[in-house]
Protein backbone atom coordinates (compact mmCIF):
# COMPACT_ATOMS: atom_id res chain seq x y z
CA UNK A 1 0.00 0.00 0.00
CA UNK A 2 0.66 3.41 -0.84
CA UNK A 3 1.68 6.32 1.84
CA UNK A 4 -1.63 8.02 0.29
CA UNK A 5 -4.97 6.15 0.47
CA UNK A 6 -6.42 9.01 -1.50
CA UNK A 7 -4.85 11.00 -4.72
CA UNK A 8 -7.23 13.51 -6.19
CA UNK A 9 -5.45 15.24 -8.75
CA UNK A 10 -7.07 18.40 -11.29
CA UNK A 11 -10.42 16.74 -10.45
CA UNK A 12 -13.06 19.18 -12.11
CA UNK A 13 -17.06 17.95 -12.20
CA UNK A 14 -19.68 19.57 -14.56
CA UNK A 15 -23.29 18.81 -14.46
CA UNK A 16 -25.95 19.72 -16.73
CA UNK A 17 -29.05 21.64 -15.51
CA UNK A 18 -32.45 21.04 -17.75
CA UNK A 19 -34.89 23.59 -17.47
CA UNK A 20 -36.62 23.22 -20.66
CA UNK A 21 -37.00 19.70 -21.01
CA UNK A 22 -38.64 17.95 -24.09
CA UNK A 23 -42.43 17.02 -23.70
CA UNK A 24 -41.92 13.97 -26.02
CA UNK A 25 -40.00 11.76 -27.88
CA UNK A 26 -40.28 13.25 -31.02
CA UNK A 27 -39.72 16.65 -29.55
CA UNK A 28 -36.32 15.23 -28.25
CA UNK A 29 -35.18 13.40 -31.30
CA UNK A 30 -36.52 16.54 -33.83
CA UNK A 31 -35.18 19.18 -31.38
CA UNK A 32 -32.18 21.36 -33.64
CA UNK A 33 -30.71 22.02 -30.67
CA UNK A 34 -30.23 19.49 -28.45
CA UNK A 35 -28.79 21.01 -25.00
CA UNK A 36 -31.60 24.43 -25.83
CA UNK A 37 -33.10 24.90 -21.90
CA UNK A 38 -29.56 23.07 -20.48
CA UNK A 39 -27.75 25.53 -17.69
CA UNK A 40 -23.93 24.13 -17.30
CA UNK A 41 -22.85 24.16 -13.21
CA UNK A 42 -19.27 23.95 -12.37
CA UNK A 43 -19.70 21.86 -9.13
CA UNK A 44 -15.65 21.13 -8.69
CA UNK A 45 -12.57 22.89 -10.52
CA UNK A 46 -9.29 21.38 -10.68
CA UNK A 47 -9.32 20.26 -7.43
CA UNK A 48 -6.00 18.27 -6.09
CA UNK A 49 -5.19 16.65 -2.83
CA UNK A 50 -3.53 13.84 -1.42
CA UNK A 51 -5.40 11.97 1.91
CA UNK A 52 -2.36 9.84 3.64
CA UNK A 53 -3.48 6.07 4.44
CA UNK A 54 -4.86 5.75 8.11
CA UNK A 55 -5.39 9.34 8.89
CA UNK A 56 -8.81 11.16 9.58
CA UNK A 57 -8.94 13.82 6.72
CA UNK A 58 -12.13 16.71 6.76
CA UNK A 59 -13.82 18.54 3.70
CA UNK A 60 -15.24 21.38 5.05
CA UNK A 61 -17.02 24.30 3.47
CA UNK A 62 -20.13 26.27 3.40
CA UNK A 63 -23.40 24.68 1.73
CA UNK A 64 -23.17 24.38 -1.88
CA UNK A 65 -19.25 24.31 -1.63
CA UNK A 66 -18.69 20.70 -3.17
CA UNK A 67 -17.53 18.71 -0.67
CA UNK A 68 -20.14 15.95 -1.38
CA UNK A 69 -19.47 16.05 -4.87
CA UNK A 70 -16.20 15.58 -4.25
CA UNK A 71 -16.89 12.60 -1.49
CA UNK A 72 -18.41 11.24 -4.47
CA UNK A 73 -16.03 11.08 -7.13
CA UNK A 74 -14.09 9.51 -4.66
CA UNK A 75 -16.78 6.65 -3.76
CA UNK A 76 -16.87 6.83 -8.04
CA UNK A 77 -20.43 7.57 -8.04
CA UNK A 78 -19.87 10.16 -10.25
CA UNK A 79 -17.05 10.29 -13.21
CA UNK A 80 -14.95 13.32 -12.77
CA UNK A 81 -15.33 15.85 -16.14
CA UNK A 82 -11.77 16.05 -15.88
CA UNK A 83 -9.09 15.10 -13.46
CA UNK A 84 -8.54 11.34 -12.02
CA UNK A 85 -9.02 10.29 -8.22
CA UNK A 86 -6.66 7.00 -7.74
CA UNK A 87 -7.73 5.14 -4.20
CA UNK A 88 -5.49 2.62 -2.90
CA UNK A 89 -8.04 0.04 -0.35
CA UNK A 90 -11.65 -0.98 0.05
CA UNK A 91 -13.85 1.81 0.41
CA UNK A 92 -17.20 1.60 2.34
CA UNK A 93 -19.59 4.64 2.58
CA UNK A 94 -22.14 6.24 3.99
CA UNK A 95 -23.67 9.30 2.45
CA UNK A 96 -27.30 9.90 2.81
CA UNK A 97 -29.75 8.21 5.24
CA UNK A 98 -30.94 4.53 4.51
CA UNK A 99 -28.91 4.49 1.27
CA UNK A 100 -28.94 0.52 -0.16
CA UNK A 101 -31.88 -0.10 1.95
CA UNK A 102 -34.94 -1.59 0.79
CA UNK A 103 -37.93 0.32 2.13
CA UNK A 104 -40.19 -3.27 2.37
CA UNK A 105 -37.33 -6.00 3.59
CA UNK A 106 -36.58 -6.15 7.45
CA UNK A 107 -34.05 -4.65 9.05
CA UNK A 108 -32.09 -7.88 9.10
CA UNK A 109 -32.91 -8.60 5.67
CA UNK A 110 -31.33 -5.08 4.77
CA UNK A 111 -28.11 -5.58 6.70
CA UNK A 112 -27.36 -8.98 4.83
CA UNK A 113 -27.71 -7.32 1.67
CA UNK A 114 -26.26 -4.09 2.62
CA UNK A 115 -23.21 -5.58 3.69
CA UNK A 116 -23.43 -8.12 0.57
CA UNK A 117 -22.98 -4.97 -1.64
CA UNK A 118 -20.41 -3.45 0.01
CA UNK A 119 -18.25 -7.26 -0.52
CA UNK A 120 -19.12 -8.95 2.63
CA UNK A 121 -20.16 -12.91 1.99
CA UNK A 122 -22.57 -14.40 4.25
CA UNK A 123 -19.93 -16.19 7.17
CA UNK A 124 -18.52 -12.47 7.61
CA UNK A 125 -21.83 -11.27 7.71
CA UNK A 126 -22.62 -14.13 10.27
CA UNK A 127 -19.67 -13.23 12.66
CA UNK A 128 -20.68 -9.03 13.09
CA UNK A 129 -24.22 -9.38 12.58
CA UNK A 130 -24.83 -9.23 16.46
CA UNK A 131 -22.45 -6.17 16.54
CA UNK A 132 -24.08 -4.45 14.18
CA UNK A 133 -27.66 -5.11 15.75
CA UNK A 134 -26.18 -4.32 19.21
CA UNK A 135 -24.17 -0.96 17.70
CA UNK A 136 -27.41 0.74 16.12
CA UNK A 137 -29.37 -0.23 19.21
CA UNK A 138 -32.51 -1.37 16.90
CA UNK A 139 -32.42 -4.98 18.49
CA UNK A 140 -36.29 -4.63 19.28
CA UNK A 141 -37.40 -3.61 15.86
CA UNK A 142 -35.19 -6.16 13.55
CA UNK A 143 -37.25 -7.83 12.12
CA UNK A 144 -39.72 -5.13 10.96
CA UNK A 145 -39.84 -3.51 7.57
CA UNK A 146 -37.40 -0.55 7.84
CA UNK A 147 -39.66 1.75 6.26
CA UNK A 148 -41.40 2.16 10.19
CA UNK A 149 -37.99 3.14 11.23
CA UNK A 150 -37.74 6.83 12.67
CA UNK A 151 -34.97 8.30 10.89
CA UNK A 152 -32.45 8.38 13.64
CA UNK A 153 -33.10 4.48 13.36
CA UNK A 154 -32.47 4.59 9.88
CA UNK A 155 -28.82 6.36 10.42
CA UNK A 156 -28.05 3.97 13.02
CA UNK A 157 -28.31 1.01 10.98
CA UNK A 158 -26.83 2.43 8.16
CA UNK A 159 -23.88 3.75 9.79
CA UNK A 160 -23.42 0.50 12.11
CA UNK A 161 -23.66 -1.64 8.59
CA UNK A 162 -20.83 0.54 7.26
CA UNK A 163 -18.71 0.42 9.89
CA UNK A 164 -18.87 -3.33 10.42
CA UNK A 165 -17.85 -4.52 7.02
CA UNK A 166 -13.96 -3.97 7.65
CA UNK A 167 -13.64 -1.34 5.49
CA UNK A 168 -9.90 -0.17 4.53
CA UNK A 169 -11.15 3.40 3.51
CA UNK A 170 -13.90 4.57 5.26
CA UNK A 171 -16.37 7.70 3.36
CA UNK A 172 -19.15 9.76 5.78
CA UNK A 173 -20.61 12.92 4.73
CA UNK A 174 -22.26 14.33 7.51
CA UNK A 175 -24.48 11.72 8.64
CA UNK A 176 -23.48 11.42 12.40
CA UNK A 177 -24.88 14.84 13.20
CA UNK A 178 -28.49 13.05 12.51
CA UNK A 179 -28.10 10.97 15.45
CA UNK A 180 -28.48 11.86 19.26
CA UNK A 181 -25.87 12.22 21.60
CA UNK A 182 -25.23 9.04 23.00
CA UNK A 183 -25.05 7.86 19.38
CA UNK A 184 -23.13 10.76 18.06
CA UNK A 185 -20.34 9.68 21.23
CA UNK A 186 -20.91 5.96 20.14
CA UNK A 187 -19.78 6.89 15.99
CA UNK A 188 -16.80 8.84 17.46
CA UNK A 189 -15.79 6.21 19.81
CA UNK A 190 -15.67 3.78 17.08
CA UNK A 191 -13.91 6.15 14.63
CA UNK A 192 -11.39 5.98 16.85
CA UNK A 193 -11.00 2.66 17.47
CA UNK A 194 -10.98 1.89 13.46
CA UNK A 195 -8.20 4.78 13.02
CA UNK A 196 -6.09 3.01 15.79
CA UNK A 197 -6.80 -0.17 13.14
CA UNK A 198 -5.17 1.71 10.07
CA UNK A 199 -8.50 2.90 8.72
CA UNK A 200 -8.41 5.97 6.81
CA UNK A 201 -11.54 7.89 7.18
CA UNK A 202 -12.76 10.82 4.88
CA UNK A 203 -15.83 12.87 6.31
CA UNK A 204 -17.64 15.86 5.16
CA UNK A 205 -18.47 17.75 8.09
CA UNK A 206 -19.69 21.66 9.63
CA UNK A 207 -18.85 20.22 12.95
CA UNK A 208 -15.38 22.48 13.29
CA UNK A 209 -14.72 20.95 16.72
CA UNK A 210 -14.28 17.78 15.26
CA UNK A 211 -11.67 19.50 12.59
CA UNK A 212 -9.78 20.36 15.43
CA UNK A 213 -9.43 18.05 17.89
CA UNK A 214 -9.99 14.92 15.63
CA UNK A 215 -8.99 15.29 12.24
CA UNK A 216 -5.13 14.70 11.01
CA UNK A 217 -5.44 16.93 7.77
CA UNK A 218 -8.44 18.67 6.00
CA UNK A 219 -9.27 20.75 2.83
CA UNK A 220 -10.81 24.06 2.38
CA UNK A 221 -13.66 24.19 -0.52
CA UNK A 222 -15.53 27.43 -1.84
CA UNK A 223 -17.77 27.27 -4.80
CA UNK A 224 -15.77 24.09 -5.97
CA UNK A 225 -12.46 25.46 -6.02
CA UNK A 226 -9.70 24.22 -3.10
CA UNK A 227 -9.18 27.31 -0.79
CA UNK A 228 -6.45 25.70 1.25
CA UNK A 229 -4.91 21.96 2.52
CA UNK A 230 -2.92 21.84 6.52
CA UNK A 231 -3.90 20.05 9.50
CA UNK A 232 -7.53 20.14 10.80
CA UNK A 233 -6.26 22.94 13.41
CA UNK A 234 -5.23 25.40 10.67
CA UNK A 235 -7.90 24.58 8.23
CA UNK A 236 -10.32 24.95 10.91
CA UNK A 237 -8.69 28.71 12.22
CA UNK A 238 -8.75 29.59 8.19
CA UNK A 239 -12.19 28.99 7.69
CA UNK A 240 -13.86 30.50 10.75
CA UNK A 241 -11.52 33.54 9.97
CA UNK A 242 -13.43 33.87 6.71
CA UNK A 243 -16.51 33.01 8.23
CA UNK A 244 -16.42 35.21 10.94
CA UNK A 245 -15.14 38.22 8.81
CA UNK A 246 -18.39 37.73 6.30
CA UNK A 247 -20.61 37.50 9.05
CA UNK A 248 -19.52 40.65 10.35
CA UNK A 249 -19.53 42.38 7.16
CA UNK A 250 -23.09 41.12 6.30
CA UNK A 251 -24.14 42.20 10.23
CA UNK A 252 -22.35 45.66 9.78
CA UNK A 253 -23.88 46.30 6.30
CA UNK A 254 -27.60 45.42 7.26
CA UNK A 255 -27.30 47.46 10.75
CA UNK A 256 -26.07 50.32 8.54
CA UNK A 257 -28.52 50.50 6.01
CA UNK A 258 -30.84 50.42 8.89
CA UNK A 259 -29.57 52.78 10.78
CA UNK A 260 -29.79 55.04 8.09
CA UNK A 261 -33.44 54.34 7.63
CA UNK A 262 -34.26 55.36 10.77
CA UNK A 263 -32.16 58.31 10.49
CA UNK A 264 -29.30 57.48 13.24
CA UNK A 265 -26.10 58.67 12.82
CA UNK A 266 -23.53 56.26 11.14
CA UNK A 267 -19.64 56.18 12.83
CA UNK A 268 -16.59 56.42 10.56
CA UNK A 269 -15.35 53.47 8.62
CA UNK A 270 -14.13 50.63 10.57
CA UNK A 271 -11.55 48.04 9.59
CA UNK A 272 -11.91 47.21 6.14
CA UNK A 273 -13.33 50.80 5.25
CA UNK A 274 -16.80 49.61 5.91
CA UNK A 275 -19.30 52.25 8.17
CA UNK A 276 -20.03 50.50 11.44
CA UNK A 277 -22.81 51.11 13.77
CA UNK A 278 -22.76 48.09 16.44
CA UNK A 279 -23.59 48.91 20.06
CA UNK A 280 -20.64 47.90 21.30
CA UNK A 281 -17.28 46.63 20.34
CA UNK A 282 -14.00 45.54 22.09
CA UNK A 283 -11.49 48.65 22.10
CA UNK A 284 -8.27 46.49 23.26
CA UNK A 285 -7.48 43.31 25.62
CA UNK A 286 -4.48 43.52 27.82
CA UNK A 287 -3.33 41.55 30.90
CA UNK A 288 -2.67 42.57 34.50
CA UNK A 289 -0.09 41.00 36.98
CA UNK A 290 -0.35 40.67 40.74
CA UNK A 291 0.57 43.81 41.40
CA UNK A 292 -1.81 45.22 39.36
CA UNK A 293 0.45 46.47 36.37
CA UNK A 294 0.17 45.78 32.94
CA UNK A 295 2.38 42.72 31.38
CA UNK A 296 2.81 41.37 27.90
CA UNK A 297 3.14 37.78 29.31
CA UNK A 298 1.58 35.49 32.46
CA UNK A 299 3.47 33.93 34.75
CA UNK A 300 2.59 29.57 35.31
CA UNK A 301 0.64 29.36 38.65
CA UNK A 302 0.03 33.05 39.75
CA UNK A 303 -2.25 35.57 39.18
CA UNK A 304 -3.70 36.92 36.33
CA UNK A 305 -6.57 39.42 34.92
CA UNK A 306 -7.83 39.35 31.64
CA UNK A 307 -9.14 42.73 31.02
CA UNK A 308 -11.34 43.16 28.05
CA UNK A 309 -11.89 47.23 27.20
CA UNK A 310 -15.04 48.04 25.54
CA UNK A 311 -16.53 51.05 23.80
CA UNK A 312 -20.42 51.08 23.97
CA UNK A 313 -22.00 53.50 21.89
CA UNK A 314 -25.12 53.15 23.50
CA UNK A 315 -26.87 52.01 26.52
CA UNK A 316 -26.36 47.61 26.12
CA UNK A 317 -28.24 45.60 29.22
CA UNK A 318 -26.42 42.78 30.73
CA UNK A 319 -24.15 42.41 27.68
CA UNK A 320 -22.14 38.80 27.64
CA UNK A 321 -18.12 38.71 27.76
CA UNK A 322 -16.49 35.71 27.14
CA UNK A 323 -13.11 34.05 26.11
CA UNK A 324 -11.51 31.35 24.26
CA UNK A 325 -8.03 30.04 25.35
CA UNK A 326 -6.19 28.19 22.33
CA UNK A 327 -2.57 26.62 22.05
CA UNK A 328 -0.04 27.85 19.52
CA UNK A 329 -1.04 24.66 17.43
CA UNK A 330 -4.55 25.81 17.58
CA UNK A 331 -5.76 23.18 19.95
CA UNK A 332 -8.82 24.88 22.14
CA UNK A 333 -7.67 24.43 25.49
CA UNK A 334 -10.66 26.44 27.34
CA UNK A 335 -13.13 29.13 27.61
CA UNK A 336 -15.51 30.65 29.63
CA UNK A 337 -18.30 33.71 29.46
CA UNK A 338 -19.85 35.90 32.32
CA UNK A 339 -23.39 34.02 31.70
CA UNK A 340 -21.69 30.40 32.15
CA UNK A 341 -19.98 32.46 35.39
CA UNK A 342 -23.52 33.64 36.49
CA UNK A 343 -21.71 36.95 36.29
CA UNK A 344 -24.53 39.67 35.25
CA UNK A 345 -22.81 42.97 34.17
CA UNK A 346 -25.99 45.02 34.12
CA UNK A 347 -26.13 47.90 31.70
CA UNK A 348 -23.32 49.13 30.27
CA UNK A 349 -22.98 52.70 28.41
CA UNK A 350 -19.81 54.52 26.95
CA UNK A 351 -16.20 53.16 27.75
CA UNK A 352 -15.23 50.90 30.59
CA UNK A 353 -13.35 46.83 31.01
CA UNK A 354 -14.78 43.93 32.11
CA UNK A 355 -11.60 41.75 34.27
CA UNK A 356 -11.92 38.17 34.11
CA UNK A 357 -9.27 37.59 37.18
CA UNK A 358 -7.43 34.00 37.49
CA UNK A 359 -6.02 33.48 41.19
CA UNK A 360 -3.25 30.80 39.93
CA UNK A 361 -2.38 30.48 36.03
CA UNK A 362 -3.24 27.29 35.44
CA UNK A 363 -1.24 27.62 31.45
CA UNK A 364 2.05 25.74 31.43
CA UNK A 365 4.38 27.90 29.81
CA UNK A 366 4.30 28.49 26.08
CA UNK A 367 2.47 30.81 23.47
CA UNK A 368 -1.55 31.26 23.63
CA UNK A 369 -4.15 32.71 21.52
CA UNK A 370 -7.04 34.15 22.50
CA UNK A 371 -10.66 34.77 21.09
CA UNK A 372 -12.46 37.49 23.16
CA UNK A 373 -16.29 38.51 22.21
CA UNK A 374 -19.29 40.37 23.32
CA UNK A 375 -22.35 38.72 22.83
CA UNK A 376 -26.09 39.94 23.68
CA UNK A 377 -28.06 38.71 26.77
CA UNK A 378 -29.37 35.53 25.12
CA UNK A 379 -25.85 34.74 23.31
CA UNK A 380 -27.42 34.62 19.98
CA UNK A 381 -25.76 37.80 18.44
CA UNK A 382 -22.02 38.80 18.80
CA UNK A 383 -21.65 42.32 18.77
CA UNK A 384 -17.85 41.86 18.41
CA UNK A 385 -15.49 38.89 18.25
CA UNK A 386 -12.32 39.31 17.50
CA UNK A 387 -10.79 35.28 16.81
CA UNK A 388 -7.91 34.48 17.77
CA UNK A 389 -6.45 38.21 18.26
CA UNK A 390 -4.63 38.18 21.05
CA UNK A 391 -1.14 36.75 21.80
CA UNK A 392 -0.35 35.11 25.63
CA UNK A 393 2.97 34.00 26.38
CA UNK A 394 2.87 31.81 29.37
CA UNK A 395 6.52 32.09 31.53
CA UNK A 396 7.97 29.37 33.97
CA UNK A 397 7.41 30.72 37.78
CA UNK A 398 9.38 29.00 40.55
CA UNK A 399 6.88 25.98 40.70
CA UNK A 400 8.10 23.34 38.32
CA UNK A 401 5.27 22.94 35.32
CA UNK A 402 4.24 19.45 34.62
CA UNK A 403 3.89 18.37 30.56
CA UNK A 404 1.01 18.94 28.46
CA UNK A 405 -0.95 22.59 28.89
CA UNK A 406 -2.82 22.96 31.54
CA UNK A 407 -1.68 22.19 34.91
CA UNK A 408 -3.90 20.17 37.36
CA UNK A 409 -2.49 21.00 40.46
CA UNK A 410 -3.47 18.00 42.15
CA UNK A 411 -2.42 15.93 45.73
CA UNK A 412 -0.91 12.81 45.26
CA UNK A 413 -0.64 10.31 48.41
CA UNK A 414 -0.14 6.67 49.33
CA UNK A 415 -1.74 4.12 51.50
CA UNK A 416 -2.16 0.47 51.98
CA UNK A 417 -4.61 -1.15 49.87
CA UNK A 418 -7.09 -3.10 51.50
CA UNK A 419 -10.60 -4.37 50.34
CA UNK A 420 -12.87 -2.50 48.74
CA UNK A 421 -16.18 -3.44 51.47
CA UNK A 422 -13.64 -3.15 54.29
CA UNK A 423 -15.02 0.08 54.65
CA UNK A 424 -18.36 -1.01 54.81
CA UNK A 425 -18.07 -3.77 57.68
CA UNK A 426 -19.53 -3.04 60.87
Amino acid sequence: MTDNAIVVEHVSKEFRLHKDRAHSLKELVTRRDRNSGADRFQALTDVSLEIPSGSMYALVGHNGSGKSTLLRCIASIYQPSSGSVSVDGRISTLLELGAGFHPDLTGRENIYMNATILGMGKKQIDRVYDEIVAFAGVEEFIDSPVKIYSSGMFVRLGFSVAVHVDPEILIIDEVIAVGDAEFQRKCFDHLYALRKKGVTIVLVTHGIGTVETMCDGAAWLDHGVLQMTGTGPEIATAYMDRVNAQERMQREEAEVEAARAAGLPVSAAGPGGSAQIEDVRIDRVEFVDATGEASEFGVHQEPLTVRVHYDAIRPVPSPVFGIALFSSAHVHVTGTNTKIDGADLGTISGRGHVDFAIDSLPLTPGDYELTVAISDEYVQHNFDRRERAFHLAVRSGPRLAPEGLVDLRGHWSIGPDQPINAARKP
